[in-house]
């Protein structure tokens, strides 16, 4: 007969859980990596710079800019505001408990972002930020929307980009963050030829230099190379599929994944290849 688990059984195994994992199934995803530890914008305020590390080799995690830390199952108490027993259930199975199913109904955990209001891009600062990255107004209403959020009670405004989750992308002059769910955003305009890019300044850049670039093409923007792994099956519907990705290592990594797998995928970074992506080479040119 299989014995059942007690209590700290659970514990013991729950904590081997990768909290890499644990916070991208949450949606929060690192800035930067290495081979012992990871860094994130932390999950428990908005921030311009990574204050939140993970430990590849101890599996801790600890916030810089709160002073606090500890296990996977600690984190997932207070991101989920559960108990430990709720915790490790979710831990175990994959289960999202009732209440924090209930706050992710309209797409946005409670401890995170908030969206309070969604509209056309009006406001100045934002204007003159797009402009600063090169991009027209015009070529932002295409794809963007100005969005109000609010964080610990505060209010914030930024460009937004919605994913396929109906999650947002969220940029402005300070900030880069993302509400909850993360997700690639697909705009499918059944054409033959598909670009993927892995921001939304990236795709931005290119309809701004080329205006018929959506006339011919479906665009795919990863907001994470998490996702690449669930893009191949959307390659038998394209005669060619171009990627812009970062010129690092992971984004060439990524690409030469891709081509291996499906001849149609060209990596098209040498068109920005002193630079870090799209973006900034256009913006180079812009000045």
């Amino acid at each position: 007969m299989k014995r059942k688990k007690t209590f700290r059984t659970r514990c013991e195994t729950a904590r081997d859980f990768p909290i890499e994992k644990a916070l991208a199934k949450l949606g929060h995803f690192p800035t930067r990596t290495s081979v012992k530890e990871a860094w994130f914008p932390s999950p428990f305020r908005s921030e311009t710079q990574a204050s939140f590390k993970v430990s590849r080799t101890l599996n801790r995690w600890y916030d810089h800019g709160a002073g606090k830390g500890g296990n996977v199952i600690d984190l997932v108490c207070l991101l989920n505001r559960s108990s430990v027993r709720e915790a490790l259930d979710w831990l175990e199975n994959g289960q999202i408990s009732l209440s924090f199913h209930q706050q992710l109904f309209n797409g946005f955990a409670e401890e995170g972002i908030k969206i309070r209001d969604v509209r056309l891009l009006g406001h100045k600062a934002l204007q003159e930020y797009v402009e600063k990255r090169g991009i027209s107004l015009s070529t932002a209403l295409g794809l963007c929307r100005e969005v109000h959020y609010s964080l610990r009670d505060s209010m914030y405004f930024a460009i937004g980009l919605q994913n396929d989750s109906h999650g947002w992308e969220l940029r402005n002059k300070y900030v880069k963050n993302s509400s909850a769910p993360k997700d690639m955003t697909y705009f499918n305009y059944g054409k033959r030829r598909l670009i993927v890019t892995e921001g939304m300044f990236d795709i931005l850049s290119l309809l701004e230099r080329d205006k018929k670039l959506r006339d011919e093409n479906d665009l795919l923007i990863l907001n994470s190379l998490a996702f690449v792994e669930k893009i191949p099956g959307l390659f038998e519907n394209y005669e060619s599929i171009d990627f812009y990705l970062d010129n690092d290592k992971a984004g060439k990594r990524a690409v030469g994944i891709l081509m291996e797998q499906c001849p149609k995928c060209r990596d098209l970074s040498n068109l920005y290849k002193d630079f870090k992506d799209v973006n900034a080479w256009w913006m180079s040119i812009k000045r």
